[in-house]
């Protein structure tokens, strides 16, 4: 049986939109969303806005529709900041480059 492991990946970047800096919460969206980013951020009253992005044509969009302008006006820098994430999260098949420091090698202690 062959397991298949999906990598979650999160990441908060803050970020200027509306003359101040926002904290932009992003997580890699699994299964039938795969190609999706969830991403929330709060609004100047605290409230969450809650959106998707998701890569068209090389480059990331943002797919909810009725988000305020000021985040919509950073969808760029949004962009920018998911490639850089996306450029150094190893692959499924590189995983095995990079050893996991929690496990012990037993033939080293003895």
């Amino acid at each position: 049986m062959k397991l298949q492991v999906a990598k979650n990946i999160q990441f908060s970047r803050l970020i200027k939109a509306n003359g101040r800096l926002c904290e932009f919460n992003f997580r890699k969206m699994t299964g039938l969303n795969s190609g999706l980013f969830s991403v929330d951020v709060a609004d100047d009253r605290g409230n969450r806005i809650l959106f998707t992005m998701g890569k068209e044509n090389g480059f990331w969009k943002i797919a909810t529709t009725d988000i305020p302008s000021w985040i919509s006006s950073a969808v760029q820098h949004l962009h920018e900041k998911i490639e850089e994430i996306m450029v150094i999260q190893p692959s499924h098949e590189n995983h095995a480059n990079f050893p996991d420091s929690n496990i012990i090698d037993q033939n080293k202690l003895s």
